[in-house]
């Protein structure tokens, strides 16, 4: 296993690649329907140029509220600094344990670096719940199973 801060670096650059494609396909959903909406402006009367034209705002809404969501989670990789040491499991933290290795981070699930797997974790979520504040050593049972902190970085 690398050290823990390389880790984290390596993880946060992952998370922030996979937001950039993310945020890249968005905004090129956005400008399409954008396009798309003013193309129907031109064109079209009548009741059926009604619905399309509120099916393709409805897409263009829910495109724009993931972008927001997106950018929300870009905000928050960017409050993490990687060389942070950490006694507790928090926000930013690398932790080992006899389940597995965390970085409470984003929701995003796993990440795997040179073949280790390493599940990103909101704080928020049931096993963030369970181990936030938790020192090494410290144990919680997470759906029948206990998960022993080993180590926090």
């Amino acid at each position: 296993m690398q050290q823990p801060e390389n880790i984290k670096a390596l993880i946060l650059e992952e998370l922030n690649k996979m937001i950039r494609e993310k945020t890249d396909l968005l905004e090129q959903t956005i400008k399409a329907a954008k396009e798309s909406r003013d193309n129907e402006t031109k064109s079209s009367v009548g009741d059926k140029y009604e619905t399309g034209r509120a099916m393709v705002q409805m897409e263009l809404e829910k495109s724009q509220a993931q972008l927001a969501q997106t950018e929300s989670l870009k905000t928050s990789l960017s409050r993490i600094d990687p060389n942070s040491k950490f006694t507790n499991v928090a926000f930013g933290s690398l932790v080992v344990t006899s389940q597995g290795t965390y970085f409470f981070s984003i929701a995003h699930g796993k990440v795997v670096l040179d073949k280790e797997v390493i599940f990103c974790l909101s704080p928020v979520s049931p096993v963030g719940k369970l181990l936030a504040g938790k020192k090494a050593g410290d144990e919680v049972q997470f759906q029948g199973k206990e998960i022993k902190i080993i180590q926090i970085d």
